[in-house]
């Protein structure tokens, strides 16, 4: 489990699942750009968690991005993957929240199992 996600969490409040960036982030004009150092780090620094509460996405070291949804205000957590996402594994999870928020996340590692432990909390 990362360090902000360790940091974050509140009294009774434990870790369910937790994933990364799938590795096919290395296969990219950014990757080859910056002889892989920049997706090494994306990858290295980004925690994608689900815990017993909430759901905890934190991207990015110096711009650091963050969302926080507690379980009881997601309407879905929706899928979408293509055929090479299919074959190996990797997707976009879109998180939709009650009042209308959407917030989607690229090249995600086993985003069907991301799903299936959210649909198991509630």
């Amino acid at each position: 489990m990362g360090k902000y996600v360790n940091n974050h969490l509140i009294k009774d409040e434990s870790v369910v699942y937790e994933t990364r960036y799938h590795w096919i982030i290395f296969l990219s004009l950014k990757s080859l750009l910056t002889l892989t150092i920049a997706p090494l780090i994306q990858r290295a620094l980004s925690e994608f968690v689900i815990t017993n509460r909430r759901i905890i996405i934190k991207t990015g070291f110096i711009a650091r991005s963050t969302f926080e949804m507690n379980l009881s205000k997601i309407e879905s957590v929706n899928v979408d993957q293509s055929v090479p996402g299919r074959i190996f594994n990797y997707g976009s999870i879109t998180i939709i929240g009650t009042g209308g928020t959407r917030e989607t996340f690229h090249n995600i590692a086993q985003p069907l199992k991301f799903r299936k432990a959210f649909q198991e909390l509630c």
